[in-house]
């Protein structure tokens, strides 16, 4: 690991390979590099959400009293039904434990995670059909939605814009 950080990219990426490969491949080595910076805690909030129907209502309430905390309330439309479908998903077809995070920073994620590795899917549903549109609208209504493996099953996650776009 290095100590000090190297002043531009290519001193970077060769101290990490000088570092990590002692001796000179004769292949091709591809290395990724990327800067990242932590955001402060109170831009984050956790709620842990109990495998019942009922508790997508508070979750919904919690979330709402997050943004208005943070001053995003033009956001609290898209993200009380983005924290609707996504939590009911989890309720209806995952596992518990179940929590709901939001992370607000130059946009707004939602995540919910659950105790199962099944990964959603969207679905198109017919006319008369009573259910099968959470996703969809999930999707059409955010900047984008995807899923990711942890140890403990999987996390679903909402990017939401904020401000004018």
């Amino acid at each position: 690991m290095l100590r000090r950080p190297a002043k531009d990219l290519e001193a970077t990426c060769d101290a990490l390979l000088r570092t990590m490969l002692v001796d000179r491949p004769t292949d091709d080595v591809a290395l990724l590099v990327a800067r990242t910076r932590a955001l402060d805690a109170s831009h984050v909030a956790t709620w842990p959400v109990p495998s019942d129907p009922a508790a997508v209502a508070e979750a919904r309430k919690a979330a709402c009293r997050q943004l208005s905390e943070w001053g995003v309330d033009d956001a609290v439309f898209v993200t009380e039904l983005v924290v609707s479908e996504l939590i009911t998903n989890a309720i209806r077809y995952g596992r518990p434990p179940i929590e709901l995070r939001l992370i607000y920073d130059r946009t707004l994620i939602c995540e919910v995670s659950d105790g199962s590795t099944t990964a959603p899917h969207l679905r198109r549903a017919r006319t008369f059909d009573e259910g099968g549109r959470g996703l969809l609208l999930v999707a059409q209504l955010t900047q984008g939605w995807g899923t990711r493996q942890t140890v403990n099953g999987k996390i679903i996650w909402a990017e939401q814009s904020l401000g004018a776009d």
